[in-house]
């Protein structure tokens, strides 16, 4: 009985994290188009673009804050990542999607492994989109695309205070060659190890602007990290409020 009202217990602040999440994420959305509305008095294009935009709803109990402008991070009671998209949502047209990723478990959590299959990609309309395999990975060349990665990557070493040490997420081999890494089908996670590394998708038809979500499974539960591909007019308008913002979600989630 004391382990059912337990489940229970944990169940509804899930839930309740994950309502006041939505709530959180729909004042900010608001703030953005009303910025956005109001600086595009005029031109109907613009606006009818905004249309379009929603928050993001998540189909399981999980919390989500921003850490940066183009940083995200989304947790659950059993698992935590960050997602940094700084070149993605520079990539707008192109086929290959790099992320920046960081993985760990919630306290005391017990160990478990998570494999290429356990991250999906989910495109705005609807598409999943497995983790790109090596082989095609080194087939694409990405040199180029790694080097601008690195020339503007945005911290994402946000994570519980019980993480103490750092590994490497090495799903792909290192693409410019001076270094002799492997790329492995699994990496371990432990509640105290933070991974973290950079992975890749491949997009048919090439990145498009819009709501997107990187899926990740853990051993029982899924967290769905959500982040927007913007618009030159979105992003613009973004960056022009993003303390405002970035203030009014952190008192939200308090």
């Amino acid at each position: 009985m004391r382990e059912l009202e337990g489940s229970m217990m944990k169940n509804n602040r899930a839930e309740n994290i994950n309502n006041r999440n939505l709530g959180i994420m729909g004042r900010f959305l608001m703030m953005v188009l009303a910025a956005m509305i109001i600086t595009t008095v005029g031109a109907p294009v613009a606006q009818a673009q905004l249309e379009d935009v929603k928050k993001p709803e998540p189909t399981v109990p999980q919390a989500f804050t921003l850490q940066g402008e183009f940083v995200r991070m989304a947790y659950n009671n059993e698992g935590f990542v960050t997602l940094g998209y700084r070149v993605a949502n520079d990539s707008v047209g192109d086929e290959w999607m790099l992320l920046e990723m960081g993985v760990t478990l919630q306290n005391k959590i017990k160990a478990q492994d998570l494999t290429r299959e356990d991250l999906t990609l989910v495109t705005p309309d609807g598409t999943h989109i497995p983790l790109a395999a090596q082989e095609e990975f080194n087939k694409a060349n990405l040199r180029a695309l790694d080097r601008r990665a690195t020339m503007v990557r945005d911290s994402i070493d946000y994570f519980p205070a019980g993480v103490i040490r750092a590994r490497t997420m090495n799903f792909f081999a290192d693409p410019s060659g001076k270094a002799r890494t492997l790329a492995y089908d699994q990496v371990s996670l432990h509640y105290q190890h933070a991974v973290m590394g950079r992975i890749y998708f491949r997009v048919p038809g090439g990145i498009k602007v819009g709501q997107h979500w990187v899926y990740v499974q853990f051993a029982d539960s899924v967290v769905q990290v959500p982040f927007r591909v913007f618009t030159k007019a979105e992003e613009k308008e973004f960056r022009k409020m993003w303390k405002t913002l970035k203030k009014e979600h952190e008192e939200g989630v308090e």
